[in-house]
């Protein structure tokens, strides 16, 4: 489907500043001068191996800040460091490139390539859409739209839902343009830009329902389960994500939707496009369905556990035998396997190796460094040391105010760094702090978890806000009000969700 994005709309083209090698030089210089001082500098209170750490954590902070350097190359180079500057021996600097949780990430990266690569996003995008409900008003194709867009993004990449969804909506905004300009005049260009901006804040707040949903999820189970002991499985992540999930769409809705009342032409022709393309997927193919019994598959050996945990409790035989047998990682293999087991286009199976091995490895790699890091922090005690020192800051110290202060902190660092690194720099300080100060860590670490995917105000902030902001009908000042607003209810409610909701699940 070619479309134009229709010139009955006025867009503000976007700002491109040739300033990313400026920083990135100044990143790695940073980097050197800060990994040079922090060595030199007289830390008394700390091991030779947690002086050296610091050091070295330094470094990879800020140049994952200024991304003077790919983010997984960054990880990986603090890992080797790591072993050159012998904080530890290569053999425990690298365990957790095979921990458990790496091939949970590998595995649903495979099913959510076969998702995409048989169109299955998009057919359930425009099976939702072309509803004659929805496609009857606009205030409600916006709502639809983001509903279906946090939905997939629950389980495929929050930045792959929002290329695709982008496409949706320009071809939405396309036809709407195209009917107003014959009609003699404009479509309203707050409507173009509240659509755009639901695709990103609906593709973000929609990856905090499930553990695989976002990158930074699995990162902050990782370390609560290595530093804290404490094993949160897939359906009780979920009842804590998709509360927080419908309220903050629902917060979304009501603080873009504004704008659908002002569209007054152009439905007509934007429902029957939106048909059209739902009655152009055809029937289902065979790797549609092989895909759909893939994923299935996997999705009731990831939430069943949970299920038997509520009802026998986490302490149950038959609770303990599953998980021990098929822990969510193993599942999401189980699930992958099947695809080049099962009937369909691909070489006469769902998905060949070629199409399997282009999910993002970056990811991964990125994980294994960053949490190599984490974990290397807490055994030499410089996280001990770092919790103790930042606690003296803290206005609270208390359950209630390290909630508060770790999920701000996330929420801050996630505007001006990846996710990713952002849930890899603050979880395991959170949990560092929340142990310095006796109170549980694994609320406080939700809280930075969640936090880390509510980078909404900037278009650096995530690649979802990139997409959609050049598209050139995001004004930066409307992107930057509109994301502070929904950065403070994303604290609010995640706060709130914790603390309602939490102690019920564990």
């Amino acid at each position: 489907m070619t479309v134009s994005p229709g010139a009955a709309i006025e867009r503000d083209e976007p700002e491109h500043p040739d300033s990313s090698r400026a920083r990135g030089n100044a990143g790695s210089l940073l980097a050197l001068l800060a990994f040079v001082a922090l060595l030199v500098a007289p830390l008394g209170s700390l091991s030779p191996e947690a002086h050296r750490l610091a050091a070295i954590m330094g470094a990879v902070v800020i140049l994952w800040v200024s991304e003077a350097l790919p983010l997984p190359v960054t990880a990986i180079i603090g890992a080797v460091a790591c072993v050159v500057l012998r904080v530890a021996p290569a053999r425990d600097v690298f365990a957790p490139f095979a921990d458990p949780l790496m091939f949970l990430f590998i595995g649903s990266f495979i099913l959510a390539r076969a998702i995409m690569l048989h169109g299955l996003d998009r057919r359930v995008a425009y099976a939702v859409l072309a509803l004659r409900i929805v496609g009857a008003s606009p205030t409600r194709i916006l709502f639809a739209f983001g509903a279906v867009t946090a939905t997939i993004s629950a389980w495929i990449s929050n930045t792959a839902t929002t290329a695709m969804m982008y496409a949706i909506a320009m071809a939405i905004l396309a036809f709407m343009g195209d009917a107003a300009k014959r009609e003699g005049r404009r479509l309203d260009p707050r409507y173009a830009t509240a659509l755009m901006l639901m695709t990103s804040f609906a593709a973000s707040v929609g990856g905090l329902a499930t553990p695989i949903g976002t990158p930074p999820n699995v990162i902050g189970l990782g370390f609560i389960r290595q530093l804290t002991g404490t094993e949160l499985p897939f359906f009780k992540w979920m009842l804590l994500g998709v509360p927080t999930v419908v309220i903050m769409l629902v917060v979304v809705f009501f603080v873009l939707g504004r704008a659908g009342g002002s569209v007054h032409g152009g439905v007509v022709e934007s429902a029957g496009m939106l048909e059209r393309e739902h009655e152009r997927q055809g029937s289902w193919s065979t790797g549609e369905k092989s895909t759909v019994i893939a994923f299935s598959v996997t999705a009731f050996l990831w939430i069943l556990p949970g299920v038997l945990a509520v009802i026998y409790g986490d302490a149950s035989p038959q609770y303990l035998a599953l998980t021990a047998r098929i822990p969510e990682g193993v599942a999401a293999l189980i699930g992958a396997c099947l695809l080049f087991v099962l009937p369909g286009n691909q070489q006469g199976k769902v998905i060949t190796w070629r199409e399997a091995a282009k999910i993002d490895w970056g990811i991964v790699l990125l994980y294994g460094g960053g949490f190599a890091l984490g974990v290397l922090s807490f055994r030499t005690g410089l996280a001990e040391t770092m919790g103790r020192g930042i606690l003296g800051y803290l206005p609270a110290s208390g359950e209630t105010g390290l909630l508060i202060a770790s999920t701000i902190m996330a929420v801050i660092l996630s505007e001006i760094t990846s996710n990713t690194a952002s849930a890899n720099m603050i979880v395991p300080v959170v949990i560092s702090i929340a142990v310095a100060a006796g109170v549980d860590p694994v609320v406080p670490a939700l809280g930075a978890t969640f936090g880390a995917s509510m980078g909404f105000m900037l278009p650096v902030s995530t690649p979802c806000n990139a997409i959609v902001y050049g598209s050139g009908y995001i004004p930066l000042r409307t992107m930057m009000k509109y994301g502070v607003m929904i950065d403070i209810v994303g604290v609010v409610v995640t706060v709130t969700v914790l603390k309602l909701l939490l102690p019920l699940v564990r």
